[in-house]
């Protein structure tokens, strides 16, 4: 998982770290950080069905893209509905359900030139480190994060609203599209991959300042798990940080250039 990675002329170096947290004795998040697909899966359910949902969104991406090293938006797609049937079949076997969420990065051609394909289902996130700027990229499929969007509650609100981390969308529930974005691959820039378990106890100033003080992505990884079990720890915690070494552009373009909603799943 964790290491170099050469893709068609693109190099990214890979870590990945994950953690069941203080307070949960089984982990339900589940990772891949294998070229040219990399995600985040925090699966949710009763006693083990969460831990099977989320290995299901992995094994579905993994099953797709194994040995390939382009991913493709007609791959994503097959693999994003391939998740949301295995997720189903574990829901079905249980008397709670299941449910799972995904936040993921694919490398893919277009034009001949090497993109991110952006996308994710639920609170997982996704964000872009460029220097000591961090960007989320991704958008919350939570209740407190709709009602911010949508007016109703302000920024002060949302932070102390009771039902804020309640999820709006999960692979294997009904109508559960992924969103997703198109960007450029840029030298010097870094992913950042992680489930609630990070997102939830280390804000984002914090999140930027271990970024900058850890330049390999594997002791980045093992750093914000470390921050994350510090803040409390509460949730499961899942990290994978991809940089790019080589291969993209030499500077990001400005502003910085994202297209939304290229996979319709």
């Amino acid at each position: 998982m964790s290491g170099l990675h050469v893709l068609d002329g693109v190099v990214l170096e890979v870590g990945a770290a994950t953690d069941p947290g203080l307070r949960r004795e089984l982990n339900e998040d589940s990772m891949l950080a294998e070229p040219p697909v990399y995600l985040v899966a925090d699966g949710m359910g009763g006693y083990e069905s969460g831990d099977r949902a989320s290995r299901a969104v992995v094994d579905a991406f993994r099953t797709v893209f194994e040995g390939r090293v382009r991913a493709d938006l007609d791959g994503i797609r097959d693999a994003l509905d391939d998740a949301d049937a295995g997720v189903a079949a574990v829901a079905g076997g249980t008397q709670r359900g299941a449910g799972s969420t995904v936040a993921g990065a694919a490398l893919v051609w277009l034009d001949e030139l090497p993109q991110w394909v952006i996308f994710n289902v639920g609170d997982s996130r996704v964000y872009r480190q460029q220097g000591d700027t961090l960007q989320q990229v991704t958008v919350d499929h939570s209740l407190g994060q709709e009602l911010f969007l949508a007016g109703r509650i302000t920024a002060e609100e949302l932070a102390n609203f009771p039902r804020r981390n309640v999820i709006t969308r999960a692979i294997g529930a009904p109508d559960a599209d992924a969103d997703s974005w198109v960007m450029p691959v840029v030298n010097g820039e870094r992913l950042l991959l992680c489930s609630d378990g990070l997102h939830g106890e280390v804000d984002d100033q914090g999140i930027i300042e271990l970024l900058v003080a850890h330049p390999d992505p594997t002791e980045a990884a093992r750093e914000l798990v470390e921050a994350a079990k510090r803040g409390g720890g509460k949730d499961n915690i899942t990290v994978v940080v991809v940089g790019v070494v080589e291969g993209g552009l030499l500077e990001a373009p400005e502003p910085a250039e994202v297209d939304e909603d290229t996979v319709d799943a």
